[in-house]
């Protein structure tokens, strides 16, 4: 066995956050402050902390491409994308957009994801949607995305970084890039905004809020959605998680609908012409029991994909080998430093593999290099368990 087959055996995926793992043992607060205090155990009062780094104990076992990746491709029951574009009329389109966009909301669990090295890559397919996501800049991060959906003709594309702001009892995280998605068999664009998400002191505790906008200039018709984590009694109380919005004509302001609820419990949407409510969006049937992706064809895996990379440092955080993930933790970061190095010596720039990238100023552009993704060497599907066997070398955790 060579070198290479052993590495390319070594891969470890781990589920998308669900609705229930909140609930979870290792994400309570008792949980979480033992943890945090843990840290302090060996560092001496009056010791320096400018270089201290993020140690394993307060990492999720994920690189934040996956995090990104599976808001589009992981669901457990219904294909939301493939709706946007079966409806028949314009106005059930943009309500599908809708929908789908809150479907892309989820738990923020204590812990902070892996910072992709630059060209990282997670390729998933779950049914006929195929995602492709890249790590096109390391400083500062920026991730480029690019998902299709090859029945229904639907093409996505988000370019994601952040731009992170101390506002003293909280830090504002405000998502920066765009989000494109094209109905290609309707001739439509829908133009998409990210949320802002809030990380409380005294923590823990992380929350999509603020403003979004989702438009479609082909068909005039807008969605405004206004998301509230709440004040501290609200979220106590469980009432936070409240979405507020609006759909409306774009050119006259006429409004259409309006929509409220929760986005971890359902969304209704009321017509304001009939006065009919209905619900647009059931949490529990969309964001509970997710699974992990498995491996289909192991010899297309890329060597860039995310669970090749992080395979050591990943199963030392689930085993709680500090000392091992921190070690693994490090090498990764020394090769990425080590490479730095020789592209400046060579002067030869980095070139991602998949999207070519503009920079304009502090924005950044990314566009796919191809038309569509092709169909992903790790897939989501019901019948895991007769493709697990197949690759007992690959560790699948859920």
């Amino acid at each position: 066995m060579t070198e290479e087959g052993e590495i390319r055996r070594h891969l470890v995926l781990i589920k998308p956050v669900s609705l229930e793992d909140e609930k979870d043992s290792e994400h309570t607060t008792s949980s979480v402050l033992r943890r945090v205090l843990s840290l302090f155990k060996n560092i001496r009062l009056g010791s320096d902390l400018t270089n201290f780094q993020v140690p394993p104990q307060l990492s999720q076992p994920k690189s934040q491409l996956q995090c990104y990746a599976e808001m589009i491709y992981s669901f457990s029951r219904k294909d939301l994308l493939g709706e946007c574009s079966r409806r028949d009329s314009p106005i059930e389109r943009l309500k599908s957009v809708v929908t789908w966009n809150i479907s892309k909301l989820r738990p923020v669990l204590f812990g902070s994801p892996y910072n992709p090295i630059l060209g990282e890559t997670h390729h998933v397919s779950n049914g006929d949607i195929n995602v492709l996501i890249e790590q096109v800049s390391h400083h500062p991060p920026v991730s480029a995305l690019h998902a299709t959906h090859a029945k229904e003709n639907i093409d996505v594309t988000w370019v994601q970084y952040f731009s992170p702001k101390f506002r003293g009892a909280y830090v504002e995280i405000e998502v920066k890039g765009k989000r494109v998605m094209k109905l290609e068999s309707r001739r439509e664009t829908y133009h998409m905004e990210q949320p802002r998400l809030i990380l409380r002191f005294p923590g823990p505790g992380a929350y999509w809020d603020g403003k979004s906008k989702i438009k479609c200039p082909e068909t005039d018709l807008e969605a405004e959605l206004h998301l509230n984590s709440g004040s501290f009694i609200e979220r106590f109380r469980g009432n936070n998680r409240s979405i507020k919005g609006k759909i409306y004509e774009s050119f006259s302001g006429n409004m259409l609908y309006e929509i409220f609820g929760h986005w971890d419990r359902t969304v209704m949407a009321k017509n304001l012409k009939t006065d009919e409510i209905e619900v647009i969006y059931n949490a529990k049937e969309i964001i509970t029991g997710l699974k992990a992706p498995i491996v289909k064809n192991l010899q297309e895996v890329m060597e860039s994909e995310s669970g090749l990379v992080w395979a050591e440092v990943t199963e030392g955080i689930l085993k709680k080998d500090w000392e091992r993930a921190g070690d693994a933790k490090r090498d990764l970061e020394e090769k990425q430093r080590e490479s730095l190095r020789q592209r400046k010596a060579s002067g030869e720039p980095w070139v991602p593999k998949h999207f070519s990238v503009v920079k304009d100023g502090k924005d950044w552009d990314c566009s796919p290099l191809k038309p569509t993704v092709p169909r992903a060497p790790l897939v989501i599907t019901e019948a895991q368990g007769e493709i697990v066997n197949r690759f007992q070398d690959s560790k699948t955790l859920c």
